[in-house]
Order: structure tokens, then C-alpha cells, then sequence
């Protein structure tokens, strides 16, 4: 049996996660620097999933290596059942090969997804807290909407907006709030 892995990123004590699969008999060790988040740009992940065979085994070292929703944790499961592979977590240690794993496995998912709201909130808290001294700031401005309503107003098309603002034609249209053929229309 082939046993593979994925590992959230690479800086986050990659060598005692990697240590720890080797000696649970892994061969195939990946890694990818996105966050479990989302399934949004994890090629990693992805490519494991892709390769998965009958009887293989996809080990993670926790859960929140593998994913942060408990959708996304079930699709993954679900994914991994169609190719006939297992999914195993080692801390806590459960597998999908009983039923009883995939029903702690669900929880677990749950529970996980709850601690992500849980940082989230204390993050907004803690960005309340800031302002409210003083202390934070916020983000930069990335687009420049005063220069793209004014650019607009004098009758500028969006391709030159686009190019004067550094962005693209979308980004105008949404600052506008406008559709391209609504505006299209216009000029």
C-alpha cells in the first residue's frame, strides 16, 4: 500500500510533521505554503487527491492541516472514498476505514470550523480594540476610486480609466457600479 500526504505549509514545523509521517511509513511527503482555509489554490492537495488509488492512504498530522470547513474536510473524504483510498489524521488518530471514523471525523470538523470563527472573532475584537486606541490604521487603499469616479464624470472611457487608475476594466466597472454593457451603452 502507497501512503501519501500533504502538509499545510512548509514553514509551520515541517520537519517534526515530516519526521512523524516517516515513521508512520509514508513515502510520499508534500507540502504547499496556502492556507487550509479554502480549497482555493491548494495544487498540492489537489494533485494527491488526483493520484490517489484503491487501498492508498492519505495521512495528515491534524486536522487543520487538511482543512478548516467541515464541508471542505467532508468533500475531501468524499473524494477520497470515491478512488477507494482511506484518510487517516494522527493527532487525534482516527481513520475513515470504520464507520465510527467518519462520524468522529465529521465532529471533529465541526469543531474545527468553530475554532476558526472563534479566531476571527477575537481577530475583530482585537482590530476594535486597536482603533479604538488609535493604533490601527487598516489596510492601504489599493484602486484610487476618487480618480475613477472624477475620470468617469469627465467622460473617460473605462479602458482609459483602467489605464491611468494601474487597473483593470472590471475593477473600474465595479467601482462605478456599473455592468460593461450598461456601460458600454453610455459611451
Amino acid at each position: 500500500m502507497r501512503r501519501k500526504h500533504r502538509l499545510r505549509t512548509i514553514d509551520q514545523d515541517f520537519e517534526i510533521q515530516q519526521d512523524r509521517l516517516k515513521a508512520e511509513g509514508c513515502v510520499i511527503v508534500r507540502a504547499e505554503k496556502v492556507s487550509g482555509a479554502s480549497r482555493e489554490g491548494r495544487t498540492e492537495l489537489a494533485t494527491i487527491i488526483e493520484f490517489l488509488r484503491e487501498g492508498d492512504e492519505l495521512i495528515v498530522t491534524r486536522l487543520d492541516r487538511l482543512g478548516r470547513d467541515t464541508r471542505d474536510v467532508l468533500n475531501i473524504v468524499h473524494e477520497c472514498e470515491q478512488r477507494g483510498a482511506f484518510l487517516t489524521i494522527l493527532d487525534p488518530h482516527v481513520s475513515t476505514r470504520g464507520e465510527m471514523g467518519q462520524v468522529i471525523l465529521t465532529v471533529l470538523g465541526m469543531v474545527a470550523q468553530m475554532e476558526r470563527r472563534f479566531i476571527k472573532e477575537r481577530q475583530r475584537e482585537g482590530i476594535e480594540k486597536a482603533k479604538a486606541s488609535g493604533v490601527y490604521k487598516g489596510g492601504k487603499t489599493r484602486l484610487d476610486h476618487i480618480l475613477i469616479r472624477k475620470l468617469h464624470g469627465e467622460g473617460v472611457g473605462a479602458s482609459a480609466i483602467a489605464k491611468a487608475a494601474n487597473c483593470s476594466r472590471m475593477q473600474v466597472y465595479r467601482i462605478l457600479g456599473t455592468s460593461p454593457c450598461v456601460e458600454a451603452r453610455k459611451f
